[in-house]
């Protein structure tokens, strides 16, 4: 059992742990959990490759990560999760740049856009959130491979309770389009996505956590009006009334967990939160993961699925 708990910090799962050395790669670090991330992560003296969409954002963040830590080894490169031949331009550079990646961080996110698609024609949540990291993932292998640590962390939500992935229709050409519906279903890939991950190359050592940060007040909700706030407010109340928000650093916690902790050695293909390896609950409205979120067979299913939609191919 974890020694953390649902207040543990960054700062507070990372103690004592010597990252030098070590090479992490985090995407949306530009601000957030992703920032902090990446912060905490190279206070112990791990080499951090902050992703974001943006250049300059990304140097803001750099520059708040250095004057708390002006020895931290950061650097930079701008992906567009929305975009294949970004990922592919980007993760190109990268192989070029960088010789390992013994950590990787899909951190960046969207939440309950309204109905968009991404440069390549797939609903903005489904792609963003699931194929953008799964294209990204797969271009990025060989430096995973060469990494020591060889741990890829994806960050899911108890947003998916809010329902399975739709095979017949994951881009919504042929139902309506719910925002809540497709964010859950995005979220509920992150985590099959690792179940894939931890089937196809636990053989080699690599292994795949889904994190639940927790509820924290990030610009992820940029896309909420008021009343759908207000909404889903109401929900998580009703569902949980002792609901409280934590701070980036205790959300952003359970990541450098997943990322760092010896009880994890050797194993994956499971959901965290609160800095412990949840239990399946299919009933549980504030905790635990879904049994379809872990079934094999659907992370089988999602995987042809995602090959087939994005063009991207893992090292076999």
């Amino acid at each position: 059992m974890s020694e953390f708990d649902w207040a543990s910090t960054t700062d507070e799962v990372l103690e004592g742990k010597d990252l030098s050395g070590r090479t992490v790669f985090v995407t949306g670090a530009n601000s957030g959990l992703g920032q902090e991330t990446a912060r905490a992560l190279a206070s112990r003296g791990a080499h951090v490759i902050m992703a974001g969409r943006d250049q300059s954002k990304l140097d803001e963040s750099v520059a708040a990560i250095h004057a708390d830590h002006p020895r931290a080894q950061l650097d930079t490169i701008t992906v567009d999760l929305t975009s294949l031949e970004n990922i592919r331009a980007a993760t190109s550079r990268a192989r070029q740049r960088f010789q390992k990646i013994d950590i990787l961080i899909n951190n960046a996110g969207v939440m309950a856009t309204p109905f968009l698609h991404t440069a390549d024609g797939f609903e903005m949540q489904f792609g963003t959130n699931h194929l953008g990291h799964f294209a990204l993932t797969a271009e990025l292998m060989p430096l995973i491979e060469r990494g020591h640590l060889k741990r890829i962390v994806n960050l899911s939500s108890r947003g998916h309770f809010m329902g399975p992935v739709n095979f017949e229709d994951p881009n919504y050409q042929h139902r309506p389009y719910d925002p809540w519906t497709s964010y859950g279903q995005s979220k509920t890939a992150n985590v099959l996505f690792t179940v894939g991950l931890e089937q196809h190359f636990a053989v080699l050592g690599i292994h795949a956590y889904a994190v639940h940060p927790g509820g924290i007040e990030t610009n992820l909700g940029r896309h909420m009006s008021p009343e759908m706030r207000d909404g889903l407010m109401q929900r998580v109340t009703t569902s949980d009334s002792n609901f409280r928000w934590k701070t980036i650093p205790q959300g952003a916690a359970t990541s450098c967990w997943a990322a760092t902790a010896d009880e994890l050695e050797g194993s994956g293909g499971v959901y965290c939160e609160d800095c412990h390896v949840a239990e399946v609950d299919d009933e549980s409205q504030v905790s635990g993961v879904r049994s379809y979120a872990l079934n094999p067979s659907y992370a089988e299913r999602l995987w042809a699925l995602s090959e087939q939609l994005t063009g991207a191919k893992f090292p076999s």
